[in-house]
């Protein structure tokens, strides 16, 4: 019988494209969301078993049969501008650990979607899993959050996996342009300039989202009872790019395309969709190299197929068959805190981030939000 996998956040970037890929490889999965980015697509999502659920809700009856939980659910980027961070964060946190504490009463595996961002800042070293840590952000503030909750419930009866993840890029029907090799593609092609939000100097590891995908798949089959949490680097260190090089790269993949600067170029973002608020006067002091040794030991013959420069020839190349434009790119539900905040102030969600009304229609002609 195949295993049956329960996937938090299914309906996000990285959920939509991993429970096919699970299914693709033989197992049985069930997708729980809450529906923040359910009608934000790019092209049509192949179809899985979906439970429209808040993980604040999930209960020990949705847990019947399942085999293992792959926890993506959390909050993206920079909490709502009206907001302070542990008001968005902390639910995350707390809804992580209920989701752990049940697991570890029926026996399943757990497996949570952790962050290279965690160690925020870092010199010219490759950072290793036991490299001290410096989170920037509440974002990353609450991954390292979790994984410490996880520690605390760790024995020999319950031993969590943390996949540490680089940076994402890649296609998927909920893509995200705001991470990084995404969004330059994006502009590359939908506007052959692209704009940096900061010097380009800092460092960033990234990761295909297939990659990331075949790693979870490795987590679910890893047989592992160590008694404690289980921390893994996931990513390749060819990929570790300053991102004034992933720039130049998406620049290649699209002749005629131009390299420009925000802070020189401020009407290039009129949208207020580039913007970070975590970089200032053209600073982003966070910068990381990424060590991946570990990962190749903890599953043998584990590889990452994609370099970033395969993964924007396959973007751009996929976007002209979809004849992506400016007005695409630039769709607000491809953008997780705008989409939020719209929800939020529009009061389709509450300050709690619970659904209060019904979702807002799709616009005319587009596929989603």
């Amino acid at each position: 019988m195949a295993k049956k996998i329960l996937v938090t956040g299914s309906l996000g970037y990285i959920g939509s494209v991993l429970t096919p890929y699970l299914e693709s490889k033989g197992y049985q999965c069930i997708g729980y969301d809450t529906g923040f980015f359910r009608d934000s697509l790019l092209y049509k999502p192949t179809e899985t078993e979906t439970v429209l659920k808040d993980a604040r809700d999930i209960g020990e009856e949705d847990l019947h049969g399942v085999d293992a939980v792959v926890h993506l659910a959390g909050i993206s980027n920079d909490p709502l501008k009206k907001m302070d961070a542990a008001h968005v964060y902390d639910p995350t946190r707390v809804y992580s650990l209920n989701i752990a504490k049940l697991c570890k009463k029926k026996g399943i595996k757990f497996i949570f979607a952790s962050s290279c961002s965690i160690y925020g800042v870092g010199g010219d070293e490759f950072l290793t899993e036991d490299s001290p840590v410096h989170p920037q952000t509440g974002y990353s503030l609450n991954k390292l959050q979790i994984e410490q909750d996880l520690q605390s419930i760790s024995d020999k009866s319950f031993s969590p996996i943390a996949l540490r993840f680089a940076t994402a890029f890649g296609s998927s029907p909920r893509i995200r342009f705001d991470v990084v090799v995404n969004m330059f593609a994006g502009m590359a092609f939908t506007d052959k300039v692209i704009v940096l939000n900061s010097d380009g100097t800092p460092w960033r590891p990234n990761l295909h989202i297939l990659d990331f995908c075949e790693a979870i798949r490795r987590a679910i089959e890893l047989d592992y009872s160590g008694g404690e949490l289980l921390v893994v680097n996931v990513g390749d260190e060819v990929n570790n790019l300053q991102v004034r090089d992933l720039a130049k790269i998406a620049a290649a993949a699209v002749p005629g395309c131009e390299v420009k600067f925000l802070s020189e170029n401020p009407e290039l973002d009129k949208e207020n969709l580039i913007r970070d608020r975590k970089v200032r006067a053209g600073v982003d002091t966070r910068t990381y190299k990424v060590s991946f040794a570990k990962i190749k030991e903890v599953f043998p013959g584990f590889k990452c197929e994609w370099s970033v420069k395969r993964g924007v020839e396959e973007m751009t190349a996929f976007f002209g068959k979809l004849s992506l434009d400016h007005d695409g790119f630039k769709r607000r539900g491809f953008y997780r805190l705008q989409q939020l905040e719209y929800l939020h102030e529009n009061r389709y969600l509450s300050d709690d981030l619970r659904w209060i009304r019904e979702r807002p229609p799709l616009p005319s002609g587009v596929p989603g939000i």
